[in-house]
């Protein structure tokens, strides 16, 4: 989805009037004082104390905040509080909202605001206290809700229908009556997500998970279950036959896939770098769906939508977020979508040109074939393996700086955490600038708040520390290479050079860029002997990236050649070469390579280069005939 559309489609939330259904439940947060308070004269006990005290909504509540985020004409809430203290806090947030709560009943028997009160020492966090457990609704709040709801679909241009809490519906025969209305107002976009209640309710549009869904169909699962893509799509089919009304089935990572007339529509998730949290991403996902759907905007195109929104929600750490229209444009701008992620995990679905180790992840990429004039080439891991083993360097520079004095002393379970999320950032910043992944470096310090912010060194610091551990290495390599004890093939990925050669003899015109800096990508390309190849250039990090980027050399390759996305090849074994391809509409192969054996396939690769968008996979040079014959003869 381009950004105009993006604009376009926030424009017209402007003139959406929502209402909310669903159970409205208060967040309470005590930060406790360690300190504690003065002894109790009544009981003889030290009494605790609360420094400090919080109040954000929960359950539909957490759904108006994220509906008032995207800015709409009006908005109105439905659903029952206690006569209590926490129902007027929550009533006083939701009119901080801009929400009318006029249709927002106060029960007062039997009846208590749903309420969470969290105690929290520090990072520890004592067992939560709950109210509402035993909430009994009565028949007469039920009629009024029912009520409120007619006029919400007489007046509104869509209704959300959340139900989160078990046991909120207490009455059968609201259900009863709930849908009598709603296939009364079988025109109106009514959008049901209900975790309890969901296949109980018709003539309703349904966000679900994958889960839900299975279970929707008599399956048996639990929330932590694996269910394919194949699975979802029947399931998906079998709830979208029996309710015929469009159906999102929200997958995580995996994006969402739509069911609706014109069929089923997978919709792929967003890949992100940073740290994430997916608490409320449910909530953000479903008001920006029911936005979407009552501006008109088709389910496939509401669920693209959609997904942007839960990407912004889940980089906001330790807090239940929502995501404005501005952060929808701005992740909108250049998203890296998570592609085909169930071939990715899983290498018995792979299919392969002919006899051979060649993968072809899409068959449609075969008719783009034969038009290829340029081809952009990484070169660590792609062609050259004198870098080998760089991870293994960069790996505790950034476990060192995070922890600071703390890296010998720190208990396995700290050690752990920062290893864990340091090996993550590697896997997904592979193949960008090194100075890039050390402003993240820089980022990770600072969340970790394990050094003080003054020892926290810049992006240039950083990489000055990992530049001298890894120059040692290569050095020492290529060192052996000039006296002759190591050769070009020690060095290189098997039948690369060959290929290089192979290109040139086709009049291909071949450039090689790096997100090493490019004094070093060119003196080590000299080393191996293949750097007059390059008639497009050898391309790499200046330290500015504003000025360069693998993006920036595949954009200008395609403008100042006036290509066709068919006549651009770019082969690399990072997701970034990929994932910029792809956003240029080239063809893209992922090198999976072994770059200790320097041939064969390396699995962990293959996934990741799938993921961001490889059409072909190959593990090496070694067909390069037969991978010549595919890219350079008409499909």
């Amino acid at each position: 989805m381009k950004q105009d559309r993006v604009k376009e489609i926030l424009k017209k939330f402007e003139n959406v009037n929502i209402a909310v259904y669903g159970d409205f439940c208060l967040d309470v947060y005590w930060d406790m004082d360690p300190e504690g308070s003065e002894v109790s004269v009544e009981t003889g006990l030290k009494a605790e104390a609360v420094a400090k005290h919080s109040y954000s909504p929960g359950g539909a509540g957490n759904i108006v905040a994220n509906v008032a985020a995207l800015n709409p004409k009006s908005i109105k809430v439905i659903g029952v509080v206690g006569d209590d203290i926490y129902g007027n806090e929550l009533r006083s947030i939701l009119k901080s909202y801009g929400a009318d709560t006029g249709s927002l009943t106060v029960q007062k028997n039997n009846f208590n605001t749903y309420t969470y009160i969290k105690k929290l020492y520090g990072e520890k966090e004592d067992p939560r206290i709950d109210f509402g457990l035993n909430n009994k609704r009565s028949k007469e709040t039920d009629l009024e809700i029912l009520n409120n709801i007619r006029v919400a679909l007489e007046t509104y241009d869509v209704l959300i229908f959340n139900q989160q809490v078990a046991g909120s519906i207490t009455n059968e025969d609201f259900i009863e009556k709930a849908n009598l209305l709603f296939k009364e107002f079988n025109d109106k976009i009514i959008v049901l997500d209900s975790r309890h209640y969901n296949g109980r309710f018709r003539n309703v549009y349904r966000k679900s998970n994958e889960t839900e869904t299975a279970v929707l169909n008599g399956v048996d699962v639990k929330p932590q279950d694996y269910i394919s893509f194949a699975d979802i799509k029947r399931y998906g089919t079998n709830v979208y036959e029996q309710y015929n009304k469009p159906i999102f089935v929200t997958c995580g990572a995996r994006g969402i896939v739509t069911f609706d007339e014109t069929g089923i529509n997978e919709i792929p998730g967003i890949q992100l770098n940073e740290k994430i949290d997916t608490v409320g991403a449910g909530d953000t996902s479903l008001s920006a769906l029911s936005f979407c759907l009552a501006a008109g905007v088709p389910p496939a195109e509401a669920a693209e939508f959609a997904n942007f929104a839960s990407a912004v929600t889940i980089q906001k750490l330790f807090t239940t977020g929502t995501a404005s229209g501005e952060e929808i444009l701005a992740i909108s701008k250049d998203p890296d979508y998570n592609y085909r992620p169930e071939l990715a995990g899983d290498i018995r679905l792979a299919k392969y040109y002919k006899d051979t180790e060649i993968e072809i992840c899409y068959s449609n990429v075969l008719s783009e074939l034969g038009n290829i004039k340029h081809v952009v080439f990484d070169h660590d891991g792609t062609i050259s393996t004198q870098r080998e083993g760089w991870e293994d360097i960069m790996e505790p520079v950034m476990i060192k700086s995070i922890l600071g004095d703390q890296y010998e002393t720190a208990d396995t379970s700290l050690f752990e955490k920062v290893r864990i999320r340091v090996l993550d950032f590697i896997d997904k910043s592979t193949g960008i600038q090194t100075i890039v992944q050390m402003e993240g470096l820089v980022k990770m310090a600072d969340e970790f708040n394990l050094v003080p912010k003054e020892a926290i060194l810049d992006k240039f610091g950083y990489k000055e520390i990992y530049n001298t551990g890894l120059m040692t290495m290569v050095n020492k390599r290529m060192t052996k290479l000039n006296n002759g004890q190591l050769t070009v093939q020690d060095f290189t990925m098997k039948g690369a050079v060959g290929f290089l050669h192979t290109l040139k003899e086709k009049g291909v015109r071949i450039y090689l860029a790096s997100g090493t800096d490019k004094a070093d990508v060119i003196n080590e390309a000299k080393s191996l002997g293949y750097d007059d190849l390059f008639d497009g250039g050898i391309y790499g990090s200046v330290g500015d990236i504003s000025k360069y980027s693998k993006k920036m050399v595949i954009e200008n390759i395609i403008k100042e050649n006036k290509l066709k996305g068919n006549e651009l090849l770019v082969i690399g074994d990072g997701p970034v070469e990929i994932k910029e391809c792809r956003k240029a509409g080239g063809i893209a192969i992922g090198i999976a390579s072994d770059e200790v054996r320097r041939y064969g396939l390396n699995r962990e690769k293959r996934s990741r280069l799938i993921k961001s968008g490889a059409q072909i996979i190959i593990p090496d040079f070694s067909q390069a005939d037969e991978l010549v014959d595919l890219l350079f003869v008409e499909g």
